[in-house]
């Protein structure tokens, strides 16, 4: 498949990327439950791997049903873009930092705003962490408003298309970093994402909530205030367990938790817009 028809369709790009995740996660597998070389949270159990592949496809499924929306918006956009963005070698290294760096926002806010946490739970809800966690998305990212993030890119005038390959380029790299398999990578830990920052951000001890926020380059944590690196074990998992294997109940069960906290009686305005928005912590704990 050649880039054009990729820029073209970027949604195809991960379908392109599944025999690389699929034969790492094989390798893993391996290495974790026949060989035994890994502790017991980065090993494969058949409930959590089909739990991690529904809500993989039922991820997919609701980006494709959103998608058309979306990209109607986006192109709505464009047309008031402030530059004509040429795209070339440099432009689209210009590209992928911006939307590193929006990448980031978005994903700091999905840990410090209740409605965005509703959805990102789900992918925090596991107790282990192996290449199979990276699966584990929530159909419910659209409703969150994860696709307001990357707008400024296309107000500022790069193409809708390209906006929407470096995003999916970047979901395909942070595959990678959901792993147990690779230590700590040496100079690469200063600049780039890695497997032990990641570990981090994974964690629910209590000096790695709401840290190591990257997709791409860890830079954005150094510069903001939010890295912390990899020293104490990392328990992995979220503070208020959700405890189930079952797709839907991981999906839904904060979105459940949070509006029945909204609707309480007794409560003022700006109380139930404080259980829907503010950070998740000041309602509950979490992850």
């Amino acid at each position: 498949m050649n880039l054009d028809k990729l820029i073209a369709h970027p949604e195809l790009l991960l379908i392109v990327l599944a025999p690389i995740f699929f034969l790492c996660m094989a390798l893993e597998f391996v290495v974790a439950n026949v060989r035994k070389r890994l502790p017991e949270n980065a090993r494969y159990s058949k409930a959590e791997l089909l739990c991690n592949l529904s809500l993989a496809g039922m991820h997919q499924a609701a980006d494709l049903l959103s998608g058309f929306l979306i990209a109607k918006l986006y192109l709505y956009f464009f047309g008031w873009r402030l530059f004509d963005i040429e795209m070339n070698g440099l432009n689209f290294v210009l590209l992928l930092l911006a939307q590193d760096f929006c990448y980031y926002w978005f994903h700091r806010c999905s840990h410090r705003c209740r409605w965005m946490w509703a959805a990102h739970v789900a992918h925090h809800s596991s107790e282990n962490m192996n290449f199979s966690t990276a699966f584990r998305q929530s159909l419910m990212y659209p409703l969150a408003g994860m696709w307001i993030f990357w707008l400024p890119l296309v107000v500022i005038g790069f193409d809708p298309a390209w906006v929407v390959f470096a995003v999916l380029a970047s979901l395909g790299f942070q595959f990678f970093v959901h792993t147990q398999l690779v230590d700590k990578l040496g100079p690469l830990e200063w600049v780039f994402n890695t497997p032990s920052h990641h570990r981090v951000h994974h964690g629910s001890n209590p000096q790695y909530i709401d840290k190591n926020y990257a997709g791409v380059l860890i830079i954005w944590d150094r510069l903001f205030g939010t890295f912390v690196k990899e020293e104490e074990t990392v328990r992995y998992g979220i503070t208020k367990p959700i405890n189930s294997m079952n797709p839907l109940t991981v999906t839904f069960s904060e979105w459940r938790d949070m509006f029945t906290d909204a609707t309480a009686p007794g409560l003022s305005l700006a109380e139930r817009w404080r259980q829907l928005f503010a950070p998740p912590s000041s309602a509950n704990d979490k992850d």
